[in-house]
């Protein structure tokens, strides 16, 4: 319990402390740090002029390349390094890059940091520095060249074994291919138990084959063999199949179907206590236990094994390939899991592979293989009808098809078929058609001849053959031996037959048959040499060199001894399968490769495809993003982009794309990928983050958090429907939701880069940020935050979702102002030895409440914490002028209800608010009262909504006003008047009630009324004086029954009388904000502006006249609330505020001193700024108020209420610089946070004489401690007469600084009055029952079963009630909604 919360129209929140920067040069850019929270602070900044680009984690240190020559001045040219656990910057070495660098990559293995830029030394636009020699180097390959070469992002492979280069740079390639380089097939996932020649064979779809796993484990989650064929996600529930504990395991794969095999794929599972270490492999239907040949991993060398063969329990290894000697055909497999680790064995991944790739004739059997885009297929030409006959292997039925022709029927009439198999990597294989005998079908009479077509790919010409089908028995028949280009968007290996030109064989009954049957490929080699730019558009090799150009792409094995100089010709050598890459978008984009074309972000998908993007158009069909598979530049869906590409982070399968576009280049998304867009690669298919940003992106990355972090150019994010949300350059999309929420800090600037998350050192983890920035927030929240208590200082939690602007209520523009913030010490009012100064009076009997000030949406101007009974949650509502999108999407307004607990927004079921809302109040009934400038329904200003039933009530009278639309400004109670709530602002009339200004809703008989005689005039601000709240005290301007004009009035509720709080001329103008200090009557603050607008003022009544405190505020400050709060450590006493509670001013405030801020502590002699807020614009914010969830705290608590309850704000003043080392939060014990060491009161250890010893009031240690301290006899130097006189129950004169003597005791020492319990004299009790459960957990809460009978000892508080159970003896706080 305990809630606290701060509201107003900001952006971006900060705590005054002077150990970090606080004002920046836009010119200059500035590294910030980030939290998991998204806490912002300020590391250090550039030389003006200068620019970072890029950052990654090495070791201890975070490395930073940009443009720059110094970094917190520090001298650094382009590369600086940052240490988090000095907080200080340094220089990298000597003879570094010699130009602007523009990307890295932290190779944290080797130990090496790799940059790119616009440089020419040490190397060419790359180099590389080594940490443990401290030294600068050229990379092996030298560099990268061409027109103006600049390297703009340095990524690795999937398996950070290779680096790849991307930017504006043109590479050259020895001869007219590309090697294999002895690199895996990109198109599956990598796994070093694969090799380039397995992983490029097609696994053989087993969806409508027969498998049995026994015994399988007993869990369900991981029973189901079926889900390893193609696991669909990480090892575990799902995707993982084990055995029954305690035994080994039998496998049984039948296909029911002829089948040309090369070996098997295993991957272990990794889940704690299980694995498979040994097993075999047999064939069916021979029962063979085939030999298996396989890289060892540890060696990378080739073993063979039969028997018994392992399998990697390495986690790092994905799978293994096991092959078999040579092709195997048969019907089905055994595996035998007959070794393993912990209780029993298991897989993640189960395949079968192919000879290398395969297609059937008949459709149905074409299936999709796993890591494949798509399956084989099949087109003819004629009628095709299928034909089955028994085959010599039991159970299994051999089907083909066949169509008949007229014999004499011209070849080009005939009927037709082709065989498009799926090709999953280039290689040499040979192209066997499998064709049955005639003898099974019993149609050798019809049999003929045909011709058989080859489209290999690759530029190498058609290979055609004639092939007499006449056979007796089945027989393969080879039709091509060679390289085969892999299967892409733009190409397909295809096997066309026909009816020979020449038919053999007469026919029978006139007619010919055709037969259709399967199509084996079997892969020979997988390294291969193939031509490449097949899809060129311009000319790429020379005839006389064989040389091939590549442009903006380049590999770099990471494991590789090769040295060539890249910036001359790439020896076969040195080339790799990816380096096709560029050669294949230079022949794309022919002669365009030069000027602003550049490929600036490069990325590897968990398949292998490659994603580039960048400032590129091809008339191939794509723009400014490609895709690399199958050996071949793919365009995307929608042929790319409209706009230039800067950044890529990929989650999955969801690759998130940064950049200065709007749609896809032919327009499917409606304009809403403005600068941000989602490509979902399983899919192929287009995504929008809500409708975009308003600018350019010049970086995303991802969090652990599920989170992706987007930086740039912009200043609001946009949600279905345009709604926009300030979020000033750095913006974070919260991928679970699907939403937009709120980044935790607030910074507004064109920011350059934003980091993964890190952990640098072992230190936390965060993410770096950077930018050219105008201004900066530590916390980030439009208009309302969390306060809590933390062991290190203050918590403030920002709202995670985003508020946006009220587009139907009327706001008021904010002034436009420079802004100041400069962390300066405390302002001195006055010496506690010199009387107050006298103020200026009022000219005029005439008083008219000054103009709201500013409160731009979204602005949150109102709150109150309810306890939910239904669901046991503690949740805030607030209300002001905002609008927001809802957990279930609804868009609603003015009013909201934020769960802490799940960071979710909801409004309030029902009709929407049309306006401002400006005052909030619960009460113990559920119902919530709404106050402030709107329409609903037939209310205006003023309504009640039942939180229980979940709607409006709509019996209550409306609010009118002389003109115009009336006004609530405040709406409290009071514990003097139960039953009933006092609304308070600008109207005149209620119902046919008219009483102005404030009224009395009596809540039982849903009656108003007339306080007194009433008044006139507007009230602006409500508090309550004595010891039970007897006594109202109004601010504003006022006009009381007697004709007085007065800014602050009291009303009695005993006699109901109206009185003007001291010389009304007193007070220069109309109250805004005032407080009762803890019910005293005499001492009361208020503030305003004066009765000419000019100046604001805060004036202190200490029972005898008012006194100027705020002289030192400029003309342009607004006082929105005035609270008192507790402290955690006491300051200097004086005779305005006692030493263990401050002021807190709240609003938007300068002065010449500290600058601008939006909270300040007032300790009765000098103002502390505290927290500084910022508009989404940059400029000065604005606190509306601080709420908490105690209804009615007091600083002198009484009938068994616990003394941890104090806000505890810690604070240091040293050398008059303050420096808050902690707010441990405005955090609410209140009625319930018992310290550790606090005594627990036991009535049968009192003597008669023990009341006279226990305390009971924290104020007892102050006049302990500073009785003799203070000012002359002031009013803390209370006799013993009226201590005794106090526990006596008597009267005496009243304590013009505290509550009334009557209500507490005086403490011995000021322990007694900080540990103690504050219980008084005499204790009631009155019994109740739970009518919820109630866990009480927290500490200082007692428990609830539903039923149990509790006595209520003090029920003051609307919200919470100090119980206790009398069966157990405990004592706590509980809901008071859950009595009854």
């Amino acid at each position: 319990m305990g809630q606290v919360a701060l509201t107003g129209a900001f952006a971006g929140l900060s705590l005054f402390d002077n150990s970090t920067p606080s004002s920046f040069d836009p010119s200059a850019s500035s590294l910030l740090s980030r939290t998991t929270q998204g806490t912002l602070a300020n590391l250090g900044n550039t030389n003006s002029g200068g620019s970072i680009s890029s950052g990654c984690p090495l070791g201890d240190v975070f490395y930073i390349a940009g443009s720059f020559s110094s970094i917190g001045n520090v001298s650094a040219n382009y590369v600086a390094s940052y240490s988090p656990s000095s907080g200080t910057f340094s220089s990298v070495g000597s003879n570094g890059p010699n130009g602007p660098v523009t990307a890295v990559y932290c190779d944290v293995p080797n130990n090496n940091l790799w940059v790119g830029g616009h440089f020419s030394s040490p190397g060419s636009s790359v180099a590389v520095w080594n940490t443990k020699s401290n030294s600068w180097s050229a990379p092996p390959f030298k560099g990268l060249s061409g027109e103006n070469a600049q390297v703009l992002s340095i990524t690795s492979n999937t398996s950070s074994s290779s680096l790849f280069f991307a930017g504006s740079f043109v590479t050259s390639f020895a001869g007219n291919t590309t090697s294999v380089n002895n690199t895996n097939n990109p198109n599956v996932p990598y796994s070093p138990g694969a090799s380039p020649f397995s992983s490029s064979l097609v696994p053989i779809p087993l969806q409508n084959a027969e498998i049995e796993a026994a015994p399988s484990s007993t869990n369900p989650e991981y029973s189901n063999i079926q889900t390893i064929l193609c696991p669909a996600g990480s090892d575990g529930p799902g995707n993982t199949w084990l055995a029954q504990d305690g035994s080994s395991a039998l496998i049984s794969i039948l296909t029911f179907s002829s089948i040309s095999a090369y070996g098997v794929r295993l991957g272990n599972t990794f889940i704690d206590g299980y694995g498979t270490t040994g097993f075999s492999v047999t064939s069916i239907p021979d029962n063979t236990v085939q030999t298996l040949s396989y890289v060892d991993i540890s060696t990378g060398q080739n073993n063979t094994c039969t028997d018994l063969c392992p399998l990697s329990t390495d986690s790092s290894v994905l799978y293994q390939d096991f092959l078999f000697s040579s092709p195997v055909t048969l019907t089905g497999v055994q595996i035998t899991l007959s070794e393993w680790t912990g209780a029993a064995p298991g897989l993640h991944m189960m395949q079968l592979l192919s000879s290398g790739a395969f297609v059937s004739a008949i459709a149905d059997g074409n299936t999709q293989s796993c890591f494949a885009p798509n399956p084989s297929n099949v087109t003819s030409t004629g009628t095709w009808t299928t034909k089955d006959a028994s085959t010599d292997i039991p159970a299994t039925l051999q089907t083909v098809l066949v169509s008949t022709v007229a014999v004499g029927t011209p070849a080009a009439q005939a009927p037709s078929f082709t065989w498009m198999p799926y090709v999953s990597a280039a290689g040499q294989y040979d192209i066997n058609m499998i064709i049955p005998g005639c003898a099974d079908f019993q149609d050798c009479d019809l049999r003929t001849s045909v011709q058989v077509t080859v489209f290999p790919g690759g530029g190498t010409q058609p290979y055609v053959s004639t092939v007499s089908q006449q056979n007796q028995d089945d027989t393969t028949v080879l039709l091509y031996s060679g390289p085969v280009v892999p299967s892409s968007s733009t190409f397909e290996l295809t096997v066309t037959m026909a009816l020979a030109d020449s038919p053999v064989g007469s026919g029978q009954n006139g007619e010919y048959e055709l037969v259709a049957g399967n199509l084996e490929l079997t892969l020979t080699s997988a390294n291969l040499t193939s031509s490449s730019g097949s899809t060129s558009s311009g000319t790429n090799s020379s005839a006389s060199t064989g040389v091939l150009h590549g442009f903006g792409f380049f590999e770099w094995p990471l494991d590789s001894s090769t040295s060539f100089d890249a910036t001359g010709t790439v020896p076969a050598s040195g080339e790799t399968f990816l380096d096709g890459v560029g050669v294949e978008l230079y022949n794309a984009l022919g002669a365009s490769v030069s000027g602003s074309v550049e490929v600036s972000a490069v990325i590897q998908h968990s398949s292998g495809v490659l994603f580039l993007g960048g400032n590129f158009e091809s008339s191939a069909g794509f723009s400014n993003i490609v895709a690399f598979k199958n050996g071949s530049v793919v365009a995307l869906t929608n042929n790319g982009l409209n706009g230039a590409v800067s950044s890529f982070a990929l989650d999955g399968n969801d690759l998130y794309i940064g950049g200065s576009f709007s749609d896809t280049q032919a327009p499917s998304m409606q304009g809403k990928l403005r600068g941000i867009a989602v490509y979902h690669v399983d899919s192929n298919s287009w995504g929008a983050l809500g409708a975009g940003l308003d600018g350019p992106v010049t970086s995303v990355a991802l969090s652990n958090s599920s989170q992706l972090q987007v930086v740039g150019n912009f200043t609001e994010a946009l949600s279905p429907g345009n709604i926009a949300s300030s979020v000033g350059g750095l913006a974070v999309w919260d991928i679970s939701s699907g939403s937009w929420i709120n980044s935790g800090g607030f910074v507004l600037g064109n920011m350059t880069f934003v980091s993964p998350s890190t952990s640098v050192g072992g230190k936390t983890e965060f993410q770096f940020v950077a930018g050219n920035i105008q201004s900066m927030a530590e916390y980030g929240s439009t208009g309302f935050v969390m306060l809590s208590n933390g062991a290190d200082g203050p918590v403030i939690t920002p709202i995670s979702v985003q508020l946006d602007a009220n587009t139907n209520a009327s706001t008021v523009s904010t002034v436009n102002r420079r802004r100041e913030h400069r962390a300066r010490g405390p302002v001195s009012w006055f010496s506690q030895h010199m009387k107050a100064a006298l103020i200026h009076r009022q000219q005029s009997s005439s008083l008219t409440l000054p103009p709201s000030p500013p409160t731009p949406a979204p602005a949150v101007l109102a709150g109150a914490f309810w306890s939910n009974a239904s669901s046991s949650k503690e949740v805030a509502i607030i209300g002001g002028n905002f609008t927001f999108v809802s957990a279930s999407g609804s868009v609603s307004q003015a009013v909201a209800i934020y769960d802490p607990s799940s960071s979710t927004i909801n409004a309030l079921p029902g009709s929407q608010v049309y306006g401002v809302v400006r005052a909030l109040l619960v009460d113990s009934e559920q119902h919530l009262y709404v106050g402030g400038e709107f329409n609903l329904s037939s209310a205006n200003g003023f309504a009640i909504y039942d939180l229980g039933a979940q709607e409006w009530l709509t019996s209550t009278q409306p609010l009118q006003a002389a003109s115009g639309t009336p006004i609530v400004r405040s709406i409290s109670n009071s514990a003097y008047k139960p039953n009933a709530v006092i609304v308070a602002g600008s109207f005149n009339q209620v119902g046919s009630v008219t009483c102005q200004a404030i009224c009395l809703l009596d809540t039982q008989l849903n009656q108003w009324s007339v306080l007194g005689g009433g008044i006139q005039g507007d009230i602006s601000s409500v508090s309550y004086a004595g010891s039970n709240e007897e006594f109202l005290v109004a601010g504003g301007a006022i006009t009381l029954p007697n004709g007085t004009t007065t800014s602050v009035a009291q009303y009695s509720f005993s006699n109901a009388t109206w009185t003007a709080v001291g010389n009304p001329t007193d007070i220069p103008g109309p109250v805004t904000a005032l407080e009762v200090n803890d019910g005293n009557s005499s001492s009361i603050f208020a503030a305003g502006r004066t009765t000419d607008g000019s100046s604001p003022f805060m004036v202190f009544w200490d029972g005898i006249s008012w006194s100027d405190i705020g002289t030192t505020l400029q003309g342009n400050s607004n006082i929105s609330q005035l609270l008192m709060v507790p402290l955690q450590n006491t300051h200097s006493p004086n005779s305005v505020v006692e030493s263990d509670r401050m002021l807190l001013v709240s609003g938007s405030l300068s002065d010449n001193s500290f600058g601008s801020a939006s909270s300040v502590l007032f300790d009765g002699e000098t103002f502390i700024p505290y927290i500084s807020s910022l508009s989404a614009q940059g400029t000065m914010g604005f606190v509306s108020a601080l709420f908490y969830s105690i209804a009615n705290f007091s600083f002198v608590q009484q009938h068994f209420l616990a003394t941890g309850i104090v806000i505890l704000i810690s604070i240091a003043i040293a050398a008059g610089v303050v420096f808050f080392l902690a707010l441990v939060g405005i955090v609410w014990t209140l009625l319930s946070r018992r310290d550790d060491g606090a005594a627990k009161y036991d009535s049968s250890d009192e003597d008669k004489d023990s009341i006279q010893h226990r305390p009971s009031s924290l104020l007892e240690h102050i006049n302990a401690a500073t009785r003799t301290t203070i000012l002359g006899t002031g009013a803390f130097n209370v006799s013993t007469e009226k201590e005794e006189m106090a526990r006596e129950g008597g009267s005496a004169e009243p304590d013009p600084f505290g509550p009334d003597g009557s209500n507490y005791l005086r403490a011995e020492t000021p322990s007694d009055a900080v540990v103690g319990t504050m219980a008084a004299a005499e204790e009631y009790s009155r019994p109740a029952h739970a009518r919820y459960a109630f866990d009480g957990t927290e500490e200082g809460e007692l428990p609830l079963t539903v039923g149990l009978e509790v006595e209520v000892l003090d029920d003051r508080d609307a919200a919470w009630w100090y119980v206790r159970n009398p069966q157990t003896g405990q004592e706590g706080v509980v809901p008071a909604a859950y009595l009854y």
